[in-house]
């Protein structure tokens, strides 16, 4: 637990999903294009995820970018490790990268 009751949040999501996108929007309707390349690339590969719709709630919306030290949303969690952005994701995707992280924390994708 720490002093701050948004980080201790968004912390129970991460321990408690192996795959956890904080996005703006749902995976079925992401709310801006970054959000969406994101949930189009795991859903392209299969990968069952948590979207959590930060637009939903402020204090997550700046939490979760106080959290990493990283400005930007979406942001990709997987087995509790921050992955990156959009432009990472979209990177490691296209470079069959994100596929083998995938399978070296023994997550399900196609």
């Amino acid at each position: 637990m720490s002093d701050n009751p948004v980080f201790d949040r968004i912390q129970a999501e991460i321990d408690a999903n192996d795959v956890v996108l904080f996005m703006k929007g749902t995976p079925m309707f992401p709310q801006c294009g970054f959000s969406a390349a994101v949930t189009h690339a795991l859903t392209t590969m299969e990968v069952k995820f948590k979207g959590i719709d930060v637009l939903e709630d402020g204090e997550i919306r700046n939490g979760i970018k106080e959290f990493t030290n990283w400005p930007t949303i979406p942001q990709l969690y997987v087995k509790g490790e921050f992955v990156g952005g959009c432009d990472i994701i979209r990177e490691m995707y296209e470079a069959g990268e994100l596929q083998q992280l995938f399978k070296e924390k023994g997550v399900e994708a196609a």
